[in-house]
């Protein structure tokens, strides 16, 4: 078989990204930060899809150039659908569909949540062959998505429990927030967290039935306390930030790293994966790989690139549904919202 050069292209929020695979081998991700919603204290979704507009060019070319081919040499081209912000995805569809139809090439629609998952089948190099078997379970943690996916197939997935209200990421940002951290929280909290007591300050964990995620009560508990004790000492965060942000996010790890565990039981899967930017947490990472070795599961940890919105995880889920010929239409339209 021919080889298949796929571009993919990633618009959902606010980093405009492109990247060429070869088959399921990786030539090129090139990924353009939007800096200017950092003084907002999070995305302004105007200010994203104008900047989407300025950097989708330059950064397709530079995909195309890293990769070392031309867009003559691509066999489709595969752009992040849904979920998103509307105006960013728009960019990525209108310059999906502009492509496609100067190169006479099929159009591949992907699902952003999908696409987080399958970026465990990204090959770095051609002796990269770390990647899960089918069943496998992944935890899907972002800023909007905190999941329990069952994966069977690359095209067949279930959503086993999820959170019934915030998400872990924004649980992160939302504290970090209310502490006066910059944006975005959740790395700022990782990085002063390894400075702190995990068990400095006790905060509330939700019961809540089966798989399901709610991360409300965390927060409003975390509030409070900060609210209590910066009536008795107005420099109490300041001088507790640490223990803070090393408590608040143990609290936040156990919470997702319980129901995942339960899962896995419940299920009898040995294969287990996590996904997304919050996978990116240091301390969420530590606590899986000892949840592998105490549990003997077989556990599956992305590469830093590829936590964060990337396009090379669209470019493999455009992969994996071109080798079944599943394209779409020139006038197929973004979803803002769109589930597994």
């Amino acid at each position: 078989m021919n080889d298949i050069y796929i571009l993919g292209i990633e618009s959902s929020c606010d980093d405009t990204s492109a990247a060429v695979i070869k088959n399921d081998l990786l030539l090129s991700n090139v990924i353009a930060n939007q800096e200017i919603h950092q003084k907002y204290g999070g995305v302004v979704p105007e200010l994203a899809s104008r900047a989407h507009q300025q950097n989708i060019i330059p950064v397709v070319h530079e995909a195309l150039t890293r990769a070392g081919i031309t867009k003559d040499d691509l066999n489709a081209v595969a752009f992040t659908r849904g979920p998103g912000l509307m105006g960013s995805l728009l960019v990525g569809t209108s310059f999906a569909k502009g492509l496609a139809l100067s190169l006479q090439i099929p159009m591949i629609d992907v699902n952003h949540l999908q696409a987080h998952v399958l970026a465990h089948f990204i090959r770095q190099n051609e002796t990269d062959a770390h990647q899960p078997e089918f069943p496998f379970l992944c935890l899907l943690v972002s800023g909007g998505n905190s999941q329990i996916i069952l994966v069977e197939a690359p095209d067949k997935m279930k959503v086993i429990g999820q959170t019934i209200d915030d998400a872990a990421g924004e649980a992160f940002d939302k504290c970090a927030k209310v502490m006066g951290l910059p944006y975005p929280g959740g790395p700022v909290i990782d990085r002063l967290a390894k400075e702190g007591n995990p068990d400095a300050f006790k905060f509330s964990k939700p019961q809540i039935a089966g798989y399901n995620y709610s991360f409300s009560g965390l927060k409003t508990s975390f509030l409070y306390l900060l609210k209590n004790r910066l009536k008795e000492d107005a420099q109490f965060i300041d001088a507790h930030k640490n223990d803070l942000c090393a408590s608040l996010q143990a609290t936040i790890i156990d919470i997702l790293m319980n129901k995942l565990r339960k899962a896995a039981d419940d299920l009898n899967i040995n294969q287990v994966a996590i996904a997304g930017g919050v996978s990116a947490n240091s301390a969420l990472r530590k606590a899986f790989i000892d949840y592998g070795e105490k549990h003997f599961r077989k556990i599956y940890i992305p590469p830093f690139s590829f936590t964060t919105d990337n396009a090379a995880m669209v470019a493999i889920t455009g992969y994996f549904k071109y080798l079944k010929k599943e394209f779409c239409p020139l006038d197929a339209t973004a979803f803002a919202r769109v589930e597994i």
